[in-house]
């Protein structure tokens, strides 16, 4: 039973602002503490469920956040950038089963530190003209590897948005939004022991499937389009320089083709607008 773990830091127990999970920010380091914790208790959940393999993907900022030494000993870490795939980097068919760790809701949703990305330069995703964000976006590719999401953690707006996309996978709310920097948060050990739990119980129904070996394509692996609304417009004019991409209208840009392969050139959009833009990611 192989495991992959993606790891993001909004969503983590505790963190509710920009100070807490941005690298210089003034309570940074210990956000760095707890997003470890978090992805251990999601390892020990998933060793207890009998997984033989468990890598952990750190997938927010930098990708240079969790403490290597600190990490749970029984997993692999990946770790830095750039990775193609980014939040999903060496993730496979050979898998089976994704759970998502300290993930946020999607940009313009009142929730803790919610946005697509990029914070305030996307203003909005669609896949298949459905909104979509860093959660949409990952179920929707590891589906279409084959390998099916089956937990999440983050707060009660991460939650939902994932329930709303897919009910089957098993959500941990580790606090309740108040508003983007503000939530109730529930006491440390109850929300790694909801972590630990959600990841042994999505993690069991994922061995209870008795996938194929080697997986198989899922939906999203034949063709999806993927539309992204940009601040500016002088990011989405130098975007239709890419093969295959054309404009909705000025600020919005749209492009088809398989999810895995979206997945990986919406990683070439952020560097172009981080370059005409001089904006790094949000968060």
């Amino acid at each position: 039973m192989r495991v992959y773990i993606s790891a993001d830091m909004e969503g983590v127990t505790g963190l509710v602002d920009a100070e807490d999970v941005q690298l210089r920010g003034r309570d940074y380091e210990r956000g760095r503490e707890m997003m470890t914790e978090d992805v251990n208790a999601a390892v020990r959940g998933a060793l207890a469920a009998g997984a033989t393999h468990v890598l952990v993907n750190d997938a927010h900022s930098s990708m240079r956040n969790l403490l290597a030494d600190r990490v749970h000993p029984e997993a692999v870490l990946v770790r830095g950038m750039p990775k193609p795939m980014g939040m999903l980097q060496d993730l496979d068919g050979g898998f089976d089963a994704v759970l998502c760790v300290g993930f946020h809701s999607r940009a313009g949703t009142l929730g803790v530190l919610s946005h697509s990305y990029m914070g305030h330069e996307i203003e909005d995703m669609w896949l298949d003209d459905r909104p979509v964000g860093e959660i949409g976006f990952a179920h929707a590719t590891a589906g279409a590897l084959g390998v099916p999401v089956v937990m999440l953690s983050g707060d009660d707006a991460a939650c939902a948005e994932m329930a709303a996309w897919d009910d089957t996978v098993v959500t941990a709310p580790v606090k309740y939004a108040l508003d983007r920097f503000a939530a109730r948060l529930r006491p440390v050990a109850e929300a790694r022991k909801a972590i630990e739990e959600a990841a042994a119980e999505g993690v069991s129904r994922a061995a209870a499937l008795a996938r194929p070996a080697g997986g198989g394509a899922g939906a999203g692996a034949g063709g999806m389009t993927l539309a992204v609304r940009w601040q500016s417009s002088s990011v989405a004019s130098q975007l239709v320089g890419i093969p295959g991409v054309t404009l909705r209208d000025a600020r919005t840009v749209e492009v088809s083709g398989p999810a895995p392969q979206l997945f990986r050139l919406f990683g070439v959009f952020m560097r172009v607008a981080s370059s005409v833009t001089g904006q790094h990611p949000y968060c």
